[in-house]
């Protein structure tokens, strides 16, 4: 590629945002292998040991970080649309998101893995809503449809783990399925 093909932003700084985001890819990449160091490599059923995926994708990720570098170096992303959405943050939505994230993780062991995911599903759809600017968000028919569905998509995942995988998630009573 010669000079004149390149973006006229080349050499302004702009790239500076990309090569930042393949520094920060290459190092969980390493730092994932450094991790994976200490993960045994004994061979289990398969051939393949407890430590093969965390390589695999350590040296996928590094392989990535690399090229998004080497990419944001030569010119940047090219081919890139342009950017979507509002000029401005939609705070109202990021604190809907947050407050559903965040209750999740502080009443999951006091209402259980599907009402606290439930919430967190109730919590987050209405923030995106409000930041796409639908109508109706604040009927109580979506709030409801919001919920069932949440309960729909957490209850499976819960019965999953703890029924048929045996892994403990907190629950609202002890018989596994609540």
């Amino acid at each position: 590629m010669n000079s004149s093909s390149l973006p006229a932003d080349v050499g302004r700084g702009t790239t500076w945002p990309q090569t930042l985001v393949g520094v920060g890819v290459l190092l969980t990449g390493l730092g994932l292998g450094v991790g994976a160091i200490d993960i045994s490599s004994d061979a289990g059923y398969g051939g393949v040991g407890p430590n093969f995926l965390p390589w695999l994708v350590s040296i996928v990720l590094s392989i990535c970080g690399a090229w998004i570098i080497w990419e944001s170096r030569t010119g940047g992303f090219r081919d890139m649309d342009a950017p979507s959405g509002a000029v401005e943050t939609y705070w109202s939505g990021f604190v809907w998101v947050s407050a559903g994230l965040l209750l999740n993780a502080s009443l999951i062991t006091t209402i259980g893995f599907i009402f606290s995911c439930t919430l967190c599903y109730v919590l987050a759809v209405q923030g995106l809503r409000r930041a796409s600017g639908q109508a109706a968000v604040n009927s109580p028919r979506t709030w409801g449809i919001d919920a069932v569905t949440g309960v729909l998509i957490s209850a499976p995942v819960f019965w999953t783990f703890t029924q048929f995988l045996a892994i403990n998630l907190p629950g609202l009573t002890s018989t596994g399925w609540l």
